[in-house]
């Protein structure tokens, strides 16, 4: 062989070899750097997301309170006490309570946002039954009946039954537990 075509391919060989380490050496380093870039997106979500949890924690537990809050509020003993004004009959007595349950409830349902969907239903039909309860016992009492009438049997009929707010309450506690673990 002659000596060009041996110099030749002697640099055709080193020229190869420095051009595939060259493409071996930008192919290490382009990996390195998409990784450096994963890893600095991924520590920026994390801290993203811990400044949304700092941010949203006291709001969300701020939310549970507000809503056993309502939950207390709504509930027979505190509604009578806070509604009863003397002079009521039965009937004023029973659109007094049904007027509180519902504006208690307006002015919380911004709370669903920080709470389960199933935790919001079941203080939601919470809600409900105290209205049904409040509406059933106005219709077991004779019409023309006093306030304490209505008071009575309403309290009696939440003796009887299962109480949707102690159920409520405690969903709300459990789910709250859940997230603070």
């Amino acid at each position: 062989m002659s000596p060009i075509i041996l110099s030749i391919i002697i640099v055709a060989t080193a020229l190869l070899s420095v051009a595939l380490t060259g493409y071996l050496f930008y192919l290490v380093v382009r990996r390195y750097f998409d990784n450096q870039q994963k890893e600095q997106l991924l520590q920026m979500k994390i801290d993203e997301r811990h400044e949304t949890l700092r941010v949203v924690t006291p709001i969300r537990l701020q939310a549970y309170e507000r809503m056993v809050l309502f939950l207390e509020r709504i509930s027979p003993s505190s509604l009578v006490m806070r509604c009863y004004r003397a002079g009521m009959d039965a009937a004023q007595l029973r659109v007094a309570l049904s007027d509180a349950i519902r504006g208690e409830w307006e002015h919380n349902l911004s709370q669903q946002v920080y709470i389960s969907s199933k935790t919001w239903e079941q203080v939601r039909e919470a809600k409900e039954q105290m209205l049904s309860l409040v509406n059933a016992s106005a219709q077991a009492i004779p019409e023309g009946s006093t306030p304490d009438t209505l008071a009575g049997t309403l309290f009696a009929t939440i003796a009887k039954e299962k109480n949707p707010i102690d159920a409520a309450v405690e969903m709300l506690k459990e789910e709250i537990r859940e997230y603070f673990q």
